[in-house]
């Protein structure tokens, strides 16, 4: 397991600020040897979350055209009909992924084919899991049309914590299925929308693995 490139300039800024606050605490604050180890073992801790956060485990890269692979990490948390209004402008699947601050939060293209839409959306910081997330949420949106001319759209969707979504798509590029397609820092969701023919294959409160668990066959 390795640590994802986002990481680099928090980890350094996080254990920078950590030594500094442990090493002024121990030079000056009246502490035992006990207040010492409790502080110094806090401090180690916070610095393993804050890394184990960023971590990018290795996984087996796996690809079959009709299917629909998990873009994240997390439990599923919506499946229904809706109507989709920004890239195709009618009623679609959409299956909602919530990342909990303890998963991976590596994104990857749940399908492979062209990058036919990208735009950033400006908003709010609401809960995950709240409803209005995917239309009210700071987010990216992403369509990738499959060689079958099909378009999947994914969004990645900012949280009440998270205040950072990276996306690696390029519009008018091909994608590859299950090949990293974003990072979302500190806790949100990833929308998917496929057509209302699409066959489902997981359900509410499953947990699924990213690049690894398929959601969905395509017609």
């Amino acid at each position: 397991m390795k640590i994802n490139r986002e990481g680099s300039g928090t980890i350094l800024c996080v254990s920078s600020v950590l030594a500094v606050i442990a090493g002024l605490l121990t030079a000056f604050a009246p502490l035992s040897h006990v207040g010492l180890g409790v502080l110094w073992g806090v401090t180690l801790v916070l610095l393993v979350i804050v890394v184990a956060f960023f971590r990018e485990p290795l996984r087996q890269h796996v690809t079959a055209p009709d299917l629909v692979y998990a873009p994240c990490d997390g439990k599923v948390v919506v499946c229904e009909d809706i109507m989709e209004t920004e890239v195709r402008g009618e009623k679609m699947m959409q299956i909602s992924i919530f990342m909990s601050l303890f998963n991976v939060h590596i994104n990857w293209f749940p399908v492979g084919g062209k990058v036919v839409y990208k735009q950033y959306h400006p908003g709010k910081f609401l809960v995950a899991m709240h409803p209005k997330s995917s239309d009210d949420n700071e987010r990216m949106t992403v369509g990738v049309e499959t060689d079958k001319g099909v378009t999947v759209i994914f969004r990645q969707v900012a949280g009440l914590i998270a205040r950072r979504i990276v996306s690696y798509a390029k519009q008018g590029e091909m994608a590859t299925q299950n090949f990293k397609s974003g990072f979302i820092k500190f806790g949100s969701r990833v929308d998917i929308y496929l057509p209302l023919d699409t066959e489902i294959l997981v359900g509410l409160g499953q947990k699924v693995v990213g690049s690894q668990t398929p959601i969905a066959r395509l017609k």
